[in-house]
């Protein structure tokens, strides 16, 4: 999608109301991104209320993903980590509007994520995503390593278990001395 622009999200109404709008239509889409289905829209915006003004206070970045004036995905990457992983981001809450699937928008965010992750001091990336219908292939497509299997993780958001696959990925050769 070469028409993309993908920037750092500032907490405002509207940006608040465009997330939750796209979480409430993943989680009904059998999206497992911590919420069961259905997602009430006041729940979402709560999550994302909450997600902003933590990245307002420099403890994450939500990313967003725009095709003109509409956000179209976003992934999140969680900075504020205990005291001995100065060096570790997290990457989380990975979401593309499905209108806009398979078309590089999710490729687009996690190269985004990674270097900013870098311009903040992050060089290792970890991750979680659902065994059952997760995103495996996009993480392992843009080289992240499988770490191992936990059975049984999380209920599907409309029901079931399914265990989450971690993944991690270097972003330089060598550790820092």
């Amino acid at each position: 999608m070469p028409d993309i622009q993908i920037r750092a999200l500032q907490s405002s109404p509207d940006t608040c109301a465009m997330l939750s709008e796209m979480l409430v239509e993943a989680v009904a889409n059998g999206g497992s991104v911590s919420f069961m289905h259905p997602l009430p829209l006041q729940e979402a915006k709560a999550f994302w209320r909450d997600s902003l003004g933590s990245a307002d206070r420099g403890e994450r970045i939500v990313l967003g993903a725009f095709d003109g004036a509409e956000l179209i995905g976003t992934v999140t990457l969680l900075l504020k980590l205990s005291q001995n992983q100065p060096h570790r981001a997290e990457i989380a809450k990975m979401l593309t509007r499905v209108s806009h699937r398979h078309r590089g928008v999710a490729t687009a965010l996690l190269r985004e994520a990674e270097r900013t992750a870098i311009e903040h001091g992050r060089w290792l990336l970890v991750l979680d995503t659902a065994e059952d219908e997760g995103a495996a292939g996009l993480y392992e497509r843009v080289g992240f390593k499988l770490a191992g299997l936990i059975p049984d993780y999380a209920f599907k958001p409309y029901g079931g278990l399914t265990g989450t696959l971690i993944y991690w990925k270097r972003l330089q050769e060598r550790a820092p001395a």
